[in-house]
């Protein structure tokens, strides 16, 4: 396409040759070919826009240095025509880089960029080093002469299988989305959501913190024991390994401080040391086994040895499958700690699955060599005798060490041999080419093992304080340098470590620690399998070997074993979990991840609501479901907490706005739903809000009547606020206000209508939005969606200043004590006026409340009426007791209040405006919205009822606490919306107490059967 021959305002100069892809519009300066802004002359416009193509940018919260971050054009930029908006949006203009600037001033360089790892080094090395343990060279031949190696087998396979689901469930999860840091609390967290993530986040951390110490206290315990074989002592036992211990986690928070890079350093080094000591191992088995190795049980690989082991050969009160499942199981632990410092990995999507999984496989691998060797090798019982060599005088031997000239019979019977695998822990030792580099394996094993804590701790925590989910912890999660190290975290973890190992007896402290690792793998395969189940769009982990069954059967065998492992530590795990878990969901954090808990509430949502559906309504399960024309809820706060008093928690409540305007940028961001929800969140309102932009009130209402809501969910009640202004505003506005009840009735909804002394509206102190269609002091203009009431308000609804301004009371919130709520039942509506108080009397606010029902009677029927509302009543099981029949409703009024009705029509009389020698139907004809004396003649009696109902009840409720009345309803068409609205005026004038107006729809909301 040539750009000089389109037709448009602007002057586009000529390509450069296509070298530079750059063109010029109307003498502004260049722009790259891939900018979509366009200039004209100078005056940006927003609506100069072309489509762009797809960029990384516009789905990124991040930006790259030196590169300005670009930006998608809105809707309306792209669709809106400007010569029909005198108002148009911004200019759309992907931000460039002024490289002239760039060239004046001094270069700047970019930060720092932070040490990042590989899969290898930052995870798979990692979860290596952090399975591997103490249990690996000291209790594992143990447990293979106690189950036997095809037990032992399955004890690894299943252990392994657990920690490979889970692994497969991180690396989905890991794989759905960018991977901040956070490690297991932001993985759990962003999946779940805050309540269950932070709970398992600080157990989590705090289980890491402790973990530091156990590690520390077992490397230390070996420490003591080498030293003891030596005569060394510094004080005695205890004091020494708390002396070695806190030396020891001393120097490792000095590594961990040190940077990432040292930690990563100090780890490799670790690896390495434990590869060796297993290559030692391996090539001591292989090697021929000396007498002196021979009398302790070592006869290198022998067949009979193997098949003698294979089997197992329980001994003890732990002498069973579970007892040495309970014991292997924590060495299988620990694949988490490569995802703890997701923050530090080059790719987490990519270095967690590899990573972990690889780390799992090479494990259980080494875990299956190492029970098959020394099962092959190492007999079960020896006495490390050299005499105990097999005699010609030898009779009866015991034990496969017959068969090889070694007769152990006598430690056997007695039970007092100190050699072979079910009796010496140090059987790696034994069978070590080099025996001191076991030792160095256990201590490379246990140091990286707490370094690894001592680093996922503080980087759990750390992601924990910045989310603020608790109080008093935000203090620990600033960070320093360019790794953004949590220093005070780390400090606290060290803390925390110092406290256990000076305890420096941790065998009850330890079954708990599992505990909540194993709450950790139960909640990120329940994570994992929720957010497969909700089928939430947003679920698309590119990690595809995973099954959300078998995430299910993780969380459920992991919850199974913690109670194996330990059952009153299970309990206290779990129980730690869910008060966190009722702390959060107390506090309801202003937070918000898309988590699969939101897309499980939509699911169920969605299938109650088509549930419903399925049967038809029925009066006994009726509810009032209120749709209240409260404009933006916080100017009408007494309307709201009425309405909520009755619906909360018992049936729909939906806060309506209607935005009067053109569909434009404007009036679309002013419907914005989110600072209103937030308000009535605050306010501990259970509501919808809805807003609509209509040319007009009654047309917005009309939109609101005929679509709000959702199957069953729908409203069945139109509330409003009392137009008090109604004589002040023009003539437009009363007919829109009398026309929407019209519309109300048409679409058989029940009606009510609130009004209070003071007012509902509270915009004149506050500043927000003003709903034109009801109590503004100054005329209405229908065309505009708010006006200016004094120079104080701003008609622009910030959503911070709107949560940032103290909640209004109002006389709804307070308990009402023991006053009265006075029902006027003057018309059968179908029930709701006695519905709604019934409703409201079975609220602590009104409980104490009695209600009265009056109705109208006559003179002579007064017992016989009464005891018939009586029956009815009682037939209904309302409760209500007080009730009275008034016989003088329909006397005469007072003519002095005849006079003030009179009065207050006058204006609207077509007599008033009737010009002298005019015919009444041609001023009819040219004020037609005003009452002609026809119709005040015709529906003077009406009137007249209306007058004589204010009287009596300001005799009869003058202290009530809230008044209900019924509300009269005006003939469409022929009643004239002014006399109409003088109606509703003089019933409700001149009374403190609130005023309910309340209308059904004339069908039954109560019923005196059971079916």
């Amino acid at each position: 396409m040539n750009l000089t021959t389109a037709r448009s305002p602007f002057s586009v100069s000529s390509l450069n040759n296509g070298d530079d892809r750059k063109f010029s519009l109307g003498g502004c300066s260049s722009f790259d070919s891939d900018s979509v802004a366009s200039r004209s002359s100078g005056v940006f416009s927003g609506y100069d826009t072309l489509d762009t193509p797809p960029s990384y940018d516009f789905y990124t919260n991040t930006e790259v240095f030196g590169r300005a971050k670009k930006s998608r054009p809105s809707l309306f930029q792209l669709h809106a025509n400007h010569q029909d908006d005198p108002s148009p949006p911004p200019l759309y203009e992907e931000p460039s880089v002024d490289k002239q600037s760039l060239d004046e001033d001094e270069p700047i360089e970019p930060p720092p960029e932070p040490a990042r790892f590989g899969w290898a080094q930052g995870v798979m090395i990692r979860c290596m080093l952090n399975i591997w343990g103490v249990i690996l060279y000291l209790r594992l031949p143990w447990i293979t002469a106690q189950a036997g190696i095809g037990l032992t087998w399955v004890i690894i396979l299943l252990s392994s299988s657990i920690t490979g689901i889970t692994g497969l469930s991180t690396s989905a999860i890991a794989t759905n989305g960018k991977v901040k840091g956070g490690g297991t609390y932001f993985l759990i967290s962003r999946s779940l959501g805050p309540e269950l993530g932070g709970s398992i986040g600080l157990i989590f951390a705090f289980a890491n913190a402790v973990a530091v110490a156990m590690h520390t206290v077992g490397f230390a315990e070996t420490v003591q024991a080498l030293m003891q074989d030596t005569g060394v002592s510094m004080v005695d036992r205890l004091n020494d390994i708390r002396i070695i211990g806190v030396i020891t986690v001393t120097c490792l928070l000095a590594i961990s401080m040190a940077g990432m890079e040292w930690e990563s350093k100090a780890q490799v080094l670790f690896f390495f040391v434990i590869m060796i000591s297993f290559a030692s191992y391996i090539v001591g088995t292989i090697m021929s086994a000396t007498p002196q190795k021979q009398a302790r049980g070592f006869f290198s690989y022998r067949a009979d040895i193997f098949a003698e082991n294979f089997v197992p050969g329980w001994r003890g009160p732990e002498g069973s499958f579970f007892g040495m499942f309970s014991i292997f199981f924590p060495s299988a632990t620990g694949i988490l700690a490569g995802a703890n410092i997701s923050g530090d990995l080059k790719d987490p999507n990519i270095a967690i699955p590899r990573g972990t999984m690889l780390a799992i496989f090479w494990t259980t691998i080494s875990y299956l060599i190492i029970s098959a060797t020394i099962g092959s090798c190492v007999v079960r019982d020896a006495s490390g005798n050299l005499n105990d060599t097999l005699s010609s005088l030898s009779e009866d031997c015991l034990g496969i060490g017959c068969n090889y000239g070694w007769d152990f019979s006598d430690c056997i019977k007695n039970k007092t041999c100190s050699f072979g695998l079910s009796n010496n822990y140090q059987t790696m030792s034994l069978v070590s080419a080099v025996a001191p580099l076991i030792s160095a394996g256990i201590f490379g094993a246990t140091l990286s093992s707490a370094l690894a804590c001592l680093v996922s701790a503080p980087k759990v925590f750390q992601c924990l304080c910045k989310d603020n989910l608790y109080p008093g912890i935000g203090f620990f999660g600033k960070g320093y340098g360019k790794n953004n190290e949590p220093l005070r975290s780390y400090l606290l973890a060290y803390i925390i470590a110092i406290c256990f190992i000076l305890i420096a007896e941790l065998n009850t402290i330890a079954p708990i620690i599992s505990n909540f690792f194993l709450c950790s793998y139960a909640l990120i395969n329940f994570s994992c399998f929720h957010a497969s189940i909700t089928n939430s769009p947003g679920w698309r982990p590119t990690f595809r070997f995973y099954s959300k069954w078998l995430s299910l059967l993780g969380a459920v065998v992991s919850v199974i074993i913690m109670f194996l492992l330990t059952w009153w530590a299970a309990l206290i795990a779990i129980g730690i979990i869910i008060f966190l878990l009722g702390y959060v969901l107390y506090k309801k954090p202003d937070v918000n991840w898309g988590s699969s808990m939101q897309a499980s509430s939509y699911n169920m949502a969605l299938s109650q609501c088509v549930s419903l559906n399925q049967v038809e309504d029925h009066i006994k399960n009726y509810r009032p479901q209120c749709l209240v024309l409260t404009g933006p809820p916080c100017t009408r706060p007494s309307l709201v907490d009425f309405i909520s008093t009755f619906t909360k928690n018992q049936s729909l409540m939906i806060c309506a706005n209607v935005i009067t305007g053109e569909p434009s940028p404007g009036p679309v961001d002013s419907a914005k739903s989110s600072p209103h929800i937030s308000w009535l969140n605050k306010r501990r309102i259970k509501s919808f809000y809805h807003t609509v932009v209509a040319d007009d009130l009654r047309v917005g209402v009309q939109m609101l009547l005929q679509s709000t809501g959702l199957g069953r969910m729908r409203p069945n009640v139109l509330v409003m606020g009392f137009k008090k202004n109604w004589r002040k505003a023009q003539p437009s506005s009363i007919e829109n206000y009398i026309g929407i009840l019209h519309d109300a009735f048409d679409l058989q909804y029940g009606v009510c209508v609130l009004r209070m002394k003071e007012g509902l509206d509270i915009s004149r102190t506050m500043q927000a939005h003003v709903n034109l269609g009801f109590e503004t002091e100054q005329g209405l203009d229908t065309r505009s969606s708010t006006t200016t009431t004094s120079a104080t308000i701003d008609t622009s609804l910030d959503p911070e200043a709107l949560m940032a301004m103290s909640q209004p009371t109002s006389v709804f919130q307070t308990r009402q004590g023991k006053k009265t709520i006075d029902v006027y039942w003057l018309s059968d509506d179908g029930g709701l006026t006695l519905l709604v108080p019934y409703l409201l009397s079975r609220k602590k606010r009104w409980g104490r409340c009695k209600v009265r029902l009056f109705v109208g009677g006559e003179a002579q029927q007064i017992d016989e009426q009464k005891k018939e509302l009586k029956a009815l009543i009682s037939r209904f099981r309302l409760g209500f007791q007080d009730i009275q029949v008034l016989p003088d409703i329909n006397g005469k009024p007072q003519s002095e209040h005849i006079k003030r009705f009179e009065d207050l029509i006058a204006p609207y009389r077509v007599s008033s405006v009737q010009k002298d020698g005019q015919e009444a139907d041609e001023t009819t004809k040219e004020f037609s919205w005003m009452v002609s004396d026809e119709e005040f003649e015709t529906f003077k009696a009406k009137s007249l009822r209306q007058i004589r109902l204010n009287e009596v009840i300001q005799d009869y409720s003058r202290d009530a606490a809230l008044i209900i009345v019924t509300m009269p309803v005006g003939r469409r068409g022929a009643c004239p919306s002014p006399l109409y609205m003088a109606w509703l005026e003089i019933v409700s004038r001149d009374l403190r107490p609130p005023v309910l107006l309340v209308r059904g729809n004339q069908e039954n909301v109560l019923t005196l059967y059971c079916q």
